[in-house]
């Protein structure tokens, strides 16, 4: 598979503050990849430089074999990239049906909007009952749906989402889970950005774990399950790493601390 997009040595920060060092990473062509770590860590930071909505320090950032380090948030709607940010940030005051609307402002998702508003409301059916519900008066995992929804208007080719199961029940989770894996069944890629490590492996095909800013454990959901979760790692016990950055199988082992 080729890589669709690749992030390469990216150094990113906030005024005097390094929150990325060196981060690099790939997402292939029709890939569910999942960016896991613990709060601050750096991965809203990392959606936020591949969504434009942060410039990198140094580094690059390449689209489809492109650098678009330089290139604003809103053309990279265009070339294909867009985000469910975390919070979902919905407009609260619109209603359902116009908020999947302003998801597809761009020039190139606009003579595709009739298309996208019949998949959006095939996968999130609730969504469909309530297309002239104001986006306020829904519940979180509603929110959490549009957000989603409002994303795939854009007609990405890259769908970034960030912390997709935030403050949601159980249930609902396993909504958000099953749709993304069927959005990924048609091809689309996906990096997305997660603390519930559990509902993440299930569903990705590969996984970065972010520490203090920096890729401190890369592989295969199979290799990254087999670690203990991972996220046990955080929580007393260390990782061996091989050459590259890759989980050794086996490798998980309780810290002496």
């Amino acid at each position: 598979m080729s890589a669709l997009l690749k992030l390469e040595n990216l150094k990113v920060g906030y005024g005097q503050s390094v929150i990325l060092q060196d981060v690099s990473l790939s997402v292939n062509e029709g890939e569910i990849v999942c960016l896991l770590g613990a709060n601050g860590a750096g991965k809203t930071t990392t959606t936020r430089a591949v969504s434009g909505l942060l410039t990198p320090w140094s580094g690059e950032v390449r689209f489809a074999g492109a650098d678009i380090a330089a290139v604003p948030a809103h053309k990279r709607v265009d070339l294909g990239i867009c985000l469910a940010p975390e919070g979902r940030q919905v407009f609260p005051n619109f209603t359902v049906h116009e908020n999947l609307l302003l998801g597809s402002y761009s020039g190139a998702a606009r003579p595709h909007r009739a298309k996208k508003f019949d998949e959006v409301y095939g996968l999130f059916p609730r969504l469909a009952e309530r297309r002239s519900q104001a986006a306020g008066l829904m519940s979180g995992g509603e929110q959490q749906m549009l957000a989603i929804g409002r994303a795939l208007m854009g007609c990405p080719r890259l769908l970034v989402l960030d912390e997709p199961s935030l403050g949601l029940a159980p249930k609902i989770i396993m909504d958000v889970y099953e749709a993304v894996a069927t959005i990924a069944k048609r091809g689309l890629s996906i990096l997305f950005v997660e603390q519930n490590v559990q509902a993440a492996l299930t569903i990705a095909h590969r996984g970065y774990v972010l520490a203090n800013g920096r890729i401190a454990v890369s592989g295969t959901s199979a290799e990254l399950k087999n670690a203990a979760h991972v996220q046990e790692a955080f929580l007393g016990k260390k990782i061996s790493l091989s050459a590259t950055g890759e989980v050794k199988p086996g490798s998980v082992a309780t810290s002496t601390h």
